[in-house]
This record gives structure tokens, sequence and C-alpha cells, in this order.
């Protein structure tokens, strides 16, 4: 994911453990703030799936520019195993002045009975130079005590908040829903009743970073990059 404890990936009776939020039947961290803890079971899990706010069918992309910068969102033809789930590709290209700044292959899988959406980690080349030169923020649940967090929750709820990413001292992302109608102008037309969502980690006090989703689309707006184009990959249409 563009740039932000845990439990065994399996429970008896093939439960899954998982640090989420928004959630009813959710567990806050101790200190009350974060949904931190969701039992799930691995059999309503799935690669393929629409949450109005997150799609995982795959060929479905999302194209946002902001002047020279431009991020390429698609959902791959491609499904991963991790943490003994099968997950969908989700590829994120960033690129600058045309040129590649990085690439990342993200996991994740949806609940056919919550449509929550829940990330099971990434992998990260970053470029400089045409050339890779870190994996920074690469991180999969089950290796070296990282765990999957929730990505986009299937009950929208507003001021709740989750942890997405969960790989400590590496990706701590979390989420908080701030407002659930917001109006958002971009290239690709006007949205109304959008999610705006403030993402923190603990890694980085005082950073925040807004993204905001429209129903039936996704991601519309992530800090100054804008929706100019959403669809089929092979259409890439408005």
């Amino acid at each position: 994911m563009r740039k932000v404890i845990l439990l065994p990936s399996f429970i008896a009776m093939g439960v899954l453990a998982f640090l989420i939020g928004a959630e009813a039947g959710g567990q806050k961290a101790d200190d009350g703030s974060w949904t931190v803890e969701f039992p799930i079971e691995k059999g309503e899990l799935s690669a393929t799936g629409r949450n109005p706010y997150f799609i995982l069918e795959p060929g479905y992309r999302l194209i946002l520019e902001a002047g020279k910068e431009r991020l390429v969102i698609t959902a791959l033809d491609e499904t991963r195993t991790v943490a003994g789930v099968e997950t969908r590709v989700v590829e994120e290209r960033e690129t600058r002045d045309s040129a590649l700044v990085e690439v990342s292959r993200n996991y994740f899988a949806i609940s056919k009975r919550t449509n929550s959406v829940f990330y099971f980690g990434e992998e990260v080349d970053i470029y400089k130079g045409g050339k890779v030169t870190s994996h920074e923020g690469a991180w999969l649940a089950g290796v070296k005590g990282a765990k999957f967090g929730l990505m986009m929750p299937g009950q929208i709820l507003l001021k709740a908040r989750y942890y997405q990413e969960i790989a400590p001292g590496v990706a701590m992302d979390r989420a908080e829903i701030m407002s659930l109608n917001e109006i958002v102008n971009t290239p690709a037309g006007q949205f109304k009743g959008c999610l705006k969502i403030e993402e923190t980690t603990p890694l980085e006090p005082g950073n925040r970073e807004y993204k905001y989703y429209a129903s039936g689309i996704g991601l519309v707006q992530d800090g100054s990059l804008k929706l100019v184009k959403y669809g089929k990959a092979e259409k890439a249409a408005k």
C-alpha cells in the first residue's frame, strides 16, 4: 500500500483471528481506542467479491493523478495463498514524470458473510533511476509475527477505528472513518456520499493522510491524487 498485532493465523475449528475494526462483535485494544481482534471463519473468505467501497474483481482498475504523479491500482487475474487464505493480488504502480517510483503487490480477501475486506500483506519494489533500490514496507501475514488487518469494513460506522496493517516495526497503518457524506470532485466526475478515512501509524506519530471512497467505485482521492479513470483494465473507462 502507499505509505503507513498478532494472533495465530489459525485457531480451533478453522477460525481465523483478525486485527480489524468497525464490525459488530469486534474487540477493542486495551486502551479502548482501536478495534484489534475479530474472529472469522476461513471458509467465508474469498479472493473475489465486491464491497461497495473496495472492489475485488479481476481486471477492475482505478487511475488517479495529481500533476506529474500517477497511481494505477489493478485487481489482477491472479491469487496468492497467504497464511492459508487464498487472496486477490492487487497491484499498485506509482510513477512520477512517467518514471516508476513504486510497485506493490497487495493481498486481500473478502468475507462472504460480512462483506468486509481483509488485508494480508504486500510485496514492495521501490525504484530509483529505473532500478529497484528497496523493499521497504513489505510484509506478509504469518511471517515474522505479522498479522492481517481490516482494509474496508462491511458495516460502515462513523468514527470506527481499526488497524489495516499489523506488522510490528514495519507496517502499522490504522484507519478512522471521519465522515460518511463527503462530496469529491475529480476529473472522472463528482461523487457524493463518499467516505472520508484518516490514516495514521504509531510508527510515524503525527503523520496523517486522508483517503476518500465512493460507493460502487472505490478510492476516488488519495491525498492530492484524484480519480481520472475507472473500470475494467482493458477499457479503463470512466
